[in-house]
């Protein structure tokens, strides 16, 4: 069976919002318990517990099922993805639906060697209708090269909103749990810097994300976000301090999170309803 073969395949799941998760996330956060999810919490749900005989060497299920199987290619990240936003909530309790397709699988060639992008979408509904759409790009590449390679400084942002987070070893601990991700890189030292090939351990793209989801938020108080974009432009690690950045345009928002360097991790736009700011 060829990748291209997997193109087409979807799956339905179901859950249910539990409030212990919210405010799991919420303490995680330090942020209070809200009434409706926020934007992007909603990665707590369907998640992936298999037997021990069923998990990887990284932690993760065995490669294969929904997803293609890309034995060859140890390492694998969430690089990035695009949601768009509609008017229904979550709220705890309330049973969930998500539709997941993987749209495209693709192989390439670049300066770390052999990639395979796989792209996946997913709809999610709940009881007042369809929450979200979004996309995730998942990326699989080889363990030659070097694991993190040295950027410079970005340019100053003297107008931006910032919050300044130290995403510690317990961050990353509980941020994993409560996602359900096994991953061994954000909580088994040996594993990260003697398997992997990083300097310590690495601080999840997708908690990344969230932040930089609020922090949009954050400039413009009241607002609804419409349409998220984000990517991964290189790795951060745990017990270094970490800036969340955004600088808004009207109703369009740019984030950022920079390292202790001042080095650039990921980058998102936004796009926010100012309806109710």
């Amino acid at each position: 069976m060829s990748y291209q073969d997997f193109v087409g395949r979807s799956e339905t799941r179901e859950d249910r919002l539990d409030a212990r998760l919210i405010q799991g996330m919420a303490a995680t956060l330090g942020a209070a318990v809200p009434e409706t999810l926020p934007p992007l919490w909603h990665w707590m749900l369907f998640q992936d517990w298999v037997p021990p005989d069923r998990l990887g060497p990284d932690g993760h299920p065995k490669r294969g099922g929904f997803l293609p199987p890309v034995h060859d290619l140890p390492r694998r990240m969430w690089a990035g993805g695009r949601l768009t936003f509609h008017d229904a909530a979550l709220r705890a309790g309330d049973a969930v639906r998500r539709t997941s397709t993987i749209r495209s699988v693709q192989e390439k060639t670049g300066g770390s060697g052999r990639l395979v992008f796989v792209i996946v979408g997913h709809r999610l509904e709940g009881p007042a209708g369809l929450v979200l759409e979004e996309e995730q790009d998942i990326v699989y590449r080889g363990a030659e090269g070097a694991a993190v390679k040295a950027a410079p400084a970005a340019s100053p942002w003297p107008d931006a909103t910032r919050r300044d987070v130290l995403p510690d070893t317990v961050m990353l601990f509980r941020y994993s749990a409560l996602t359900g991700n096994g991953h061994r890189i954000h909580y088994d030292h040996p594993y990260v810097t003697q398997v992997e090939g990083y300097p310590g351990l690495v601080v999840h793209g997708p908690l990344q994300a969230t932040l930089m989801a609020a922090q949009a938020l954050e400039t413009a108080p009241g607002a609804r976000l419409r349409r998220f974009a984000y990517r991964g432009r290189r790795p951060c690690f745990a017990d270094r301090p970490l800036a969340v950045l955004a600088g808004r345009a009207g109703n369009e928002v740019v984030a950022e999170t920079r390292d202790d360097s001042g080095a650039t991790c990921m980058q998102a736009e936004a796009v926010l309803d100012l309806a109710g700011a």
